[in-house]
């Protein structure tokens, strides 16, 4: 294996510091500025095709303000200084769509607007799914 290939947690790294830097309200160009990098090596690094050299991803942290270990964790972990309610799979938010919609829904503090919401987006996604995701879901609802 060629050791400068990205693997597994390369990719999962670049696609963590995509998700810190849109919770941080940063453009890949800002991001990239305050790196002294151009915009496309930071969306290399985000699509984990580049891999981030320690010295790199340690300012990163610094400009997104978290620590190094964050870009490590695949956000399905539990730790001791999270309770499990709060860790968010990365994969979730590390499309700026999705990051919006999370950020909108989060405004929204009238429950049963809330529930409406979430049952019309089950309800889109249940029709986009693959028939045996269907049924798997339908199993699992008992």
């Amino acid at each position: 294996m060629n050791n400068k290939t990205p693997d597994d947690v390369d990719i999962r790294v670049g696609h963590s510091i995509r998700a810190h830097r849109l919770a941080a309200g940063l453009s890949q160009s800002e991001l990239a500025e305050s790196l002294g990098v151009t915009f496309q090596q930071v969306q290399k690094y985000e699509k984990g095709v580049n891999r981030v050299g320690a010295g790199r991803l340690t300012r990163i942290a610094r400009v997104l303000k978290v620590p190094v270990a964050t870009f490590f964790e695949s956000g399905t972990e539990t730790h001791a200084r999270h309770e499990p309610s709060t860790v968010v799979p990365l994969h979730l938010i590390a499309d700026r769509s999705a990051w919006k919609l999370l950020a909108a829904y989060a405004e929204i503090r009238n429950r049963d607007i809330r529930h409406g919401i979430l049952t019309l987006v089950e309800g889109i996604a249940a029709t986009q799914a693959p028939a045996a995701q269907k049924a798997a879901q339908k199993a699992k609802r008992g």
